[in-house]
């Protein structure tokens, strides 16, 4: 199949460069950027007017959780569970989201169902269950709860793992069912009741056995962590991606650049939970957990930008306020400015995801992963974040999977 996407404005991200013509794609990859049509193009796209940018990226997702009542997603039906997630990811692709990176929940039975044709969405990496300690952040049992659920085919978000050896099977079985990165919850959070913001969780033994076993895969750990204390650990252990990361420092920063890290803040869900999280199924303790991680979450930001750390978009956001995920573009555009935010959603996230070259450019060889849109997002500094009023088609692989017309 040869597509041509005719008298467009080509916008590259990563240097801000424009480039007028025409893009040319051939069996789901950009051939090139040409001054004239393609040649013998089974589908024209008229682009006259609009602007072209890569497909958007994601970082941080969870597309199988409909609620953000977590104890309960772990007695749904995994048949339940995955029809919500196709209508999230569906949403997904409607917003400008080509690729996305799920952060516990989504497994290969998602990913190949997309792969194949066989449901609409974002391309999907993915961990399968993020890895917690006992009383973790993923350990979802109420104070007064005994047993756990150990069911791993079960619907749900995490999976209990305490001591070395218990660590390296999780992560080797995982690892056995394709994912493409690990996700270890490194301090307490928000949506669980049985821990602290501010702990630490896994002894560093257990944090460097994830390494070790991500790292002979070839893949890599994301780190679930707030504090500087619990964040500085994991970077030490050879983490290589931070999530959410509302209390860093800067000692915090210095290790990102020593490490060759990625930060990656998640502060639209800061934005949607006091508003939104009761109304969502967050256990109203949770809600009190909140705080003011939404303010040093953006004082987090602006200081990994000023010392040069690589940043990374991601947004975890929870049941209906997965309506947010654009949001984040508003409220990152206010510390680093649009061409900054843009370029974590796109080339910067694509380096995260060991994607580079494939997807978050529009470069020859990328996969044809690209958003038509009727204004330029780095001269209209709201386009970004009223994407879904701008967007007129959605490709991925070079096939249109959403268009306004």
């Amino acid at each position: 199949m040869r597509v041509s996407i005719d008298n467009v404005v080509l916008l590259e991200p990563a240097t801000e460069a424009r480039v007028e013509g025409h893009l040319v794609i051939e069996d789901g990859v950009i051939r090139e950027v040409s001054s004239s049509p393609g040649n013998n193009a089974d589908i024209r796209i008229d682009g006259r007017g609009k602007t072209v940018i890569p497909g958007l990226i994601d970082c941080h997702v969870h597309v199988t959780a409909a609620t953000a009542d977590f104890p309960a997603l772990r007695r749904w039906s995994p048949a339940y569970t995955t029809v919500r997630a196709l209508t999230i990811l569906s949403a997904m692709i409607r917003r400008g989201f080509t690729t996305v990176r799920d952060a516990g929940g989504a497994d290969w039975g998602l990913a190949q169902a997309i792969q194949q044709g066989h449901a609409v969405g974002p391309r999907l990496r993915y961990c399968g269950q993020a890895i917690s300690q006992t009383g973790g952040h993923g350990d979802m049992r109420e104070p007064g709860d005994v047993v756990h659920d150990v069911c791993h085919c079960a619907a749900g978000l995490g999976r209990i793992a305490d001591g070395v050896a218990a660590v390296r099977t999780a992560c080797r079985d995982e690892i056995r069912k394709g994912a493409t990165h690990i996700k270890i919850m490194a301090s307490g959070g928000v949506s669980s009741t049985t821990d602290r913001l501010d702990s630490t969780q896994f002894s560093m033994e257990e944090l460097r056995a994830s390494v070790e076993e991500a790292e002979a895969a070839n893949i890599y750990v994301m780190a679930h962590a707030y504090t500087a204390r619990a964040i500085n650990r994991a970077l030490e252990a050879g983490i290589r991606s931070i999530e959410h990361g509302n209390y860093l420092d800067q000692s915090s920063c210095d290790l990102f650049k020593q490490h060759e890290a990625y930060f990656v803040p998640t502060l639209a869900t800061y934005f949607a939970l006091p508003k939104e999280g009761l109304a969502a199924g967050l256990h109203p303790s949770m809600v009190a957990k909140i705080g003011d991680t939404l303010d040093r979450g953006l004082e987090a930001l602006e200081l990994a930008h000023n010392s040069g750390v690589s940043i990374a978009y991601g947004t975890d956001l929870l049941g209906e306020m997965q309506k947010w995920q654009l949001h984040e573009f508003a409220l990152r555009r206010e510390v680093v400015g649009i061409a900054n935010a843009l370029r974590s959603a796109t080339s910067d996230a694509a380096r995260l995801l060991n994607m580079e070259g494939q997807v978050g450019t529009l470069a020859p060889g990328a996969f044809a992963d690209v958003l038509l849109l009727d204004q330029d997002p780095l001269e209209v500094l709201d386009t970004l974040e009223n994407l879904e009023q701008h967007l007129s088609k959605v490709l991925v692989g070079g096939s249109v999977v959403y268009s306004a017309n």
